[in-house]
């Protein structure tokens, strides 16, 4: 190949490259912005929205922590429950636990409450999204305003340090006891606690949140429940336990078994509560399973009497509330 010809190819080979580059710029620049509206698309345009942080129970798990559930309404945040995991979730959302200041618990068990001490104490921590100024509010059923005095006792010296020392506020707590009713009502955000049975357990309770007519409403832990399902007829969001700790076919392998199923809830039965409130939509949490995932059949066992919409949750999981209830998948 003579000189002119190599000086000809490598022209040729050039202006390929540059138009390919051209066109690269133009499929990358196309990709972004496919990009960018993927995500505008995928923005929480509503102003009543439900994560559900831990899914899980007292069982370890990473990928199911235990039970915790964020609804942001109104422009406020609310937590109800703060079971494992429930600050490292909030942190996933971009959320410090000093910017919680709202907390609803619904019984005394380890696995609903064992991050309340993160999440009031960690607050101290310097968080450029913001820390908590006043004290952290909490409500719930009798039997409350001893175990968040005996918390506080138990880090008395570390809250009294980090205030010292860093001049944190908002480590302590006000605590609001009830009994069945509306126990916050500000805002037109209405929060009514009503009594579930979760056997030896007492008191313990479910919430209905009411907002601009739409309605979410959380079980708690409880086995079939005639006043959650008076309480939550009509609502949008169902968020229910559910338990399985055999198959349907076999017998209790022990009495401890049988006593953790009867306290708490069998998809057939969250079929029946389901088929009775008729939400738009119901959502399994507190997922307490000692057989596969898989092998619960949690959807197809309640769908025997619920011919509804059913989902199984999983942390992170989010709903927003609007004419439908929109899942955005985590």
């Amino acid at each position: 190949m003579g000189k002119k010809s190599v000086i000809l190819a490598f022209c040729f080979l050039l202006v390929l490259a540059l138009l390919a580059g051209f066109g690269g710029g133009k499929q990358k620049q196309e990709s972004s912005s496919s990009a960018k509206e993927n995500e505008k698309n995928n923005e929480s345009t509503s102003d009543f929205k439900v994560t559900l942080l831990g899914t899980g129970s007292p069982v370890i798990s990473m990928e199911r922590f235990s039970n915790s559930t964020l609804v942001e309404v109104g422009g406020e945040r609310f937590l109800f429950d703060a079971g494992r995991g429930a600050a490292q979730r909030l942190n996933q959302l971009d959320i410090s636990p000093g910017m919680i200041d709202k907390l609803f618990v619904t019984h005394l068990h380890h696995d609903h409450v064992m991050d309340f001490d993160d999440i009031l104490i960690t607050a101290a921590v310097p968080d450029p999204r913001g820390g908590r100024e006043n004290n952290m509010q909490v409500w719930g059923p009798k039997g409350t305003k001893d175990w968040v005095k005996n918390t506080l006792k138990a880090y008395k010296v570390d809250i009294q340090v980090r205030k010292t020392v860093e001049g944190a506020s908002g480590l302590d707590a006000d605590v609001h006891e009830f009994k069945e009713g509306v126990v916050y009502n500000e805002n037109g955000i209405e929060i009514i606690a009503f009594e579930v049975d979760h056997g030896p357990m007492k008191p313990a309770v479910g919430y209905r949140i009411n907002y601009d007519g739409r309605s979410v409403v959380i079980s708690g832990d409880t086995t079939y429940s005639e006043n959650l399902i008076k309480h939550a007829k009509g609502t949008d969001l169902l968020i229910h336990e559910v338990v399985s700790v055999k198959h349907p076919e076999e017998e209790y392998k022990s009495e401890a078994l049988k006593n953790i199923e009867a306290y708490h809830t069998t998809p057939e039965q969250a079929g029946e509560v389901f088929k009775q409130v008729n939400p738009k939509l119901a959502a399994y949490t507190h997922i307490a399973l000692l057989i596969p995932e898989e092998e619960a059949k949690l959807v197809e066992r309640a769908q025997k009497t619920y011919d509804g919409e059913v989902v199984v949750g999983v942390d992170l999981m989010a709903f927003e509330i609007g004419e439908e209830v929109k899942v955005i998948e985590p």
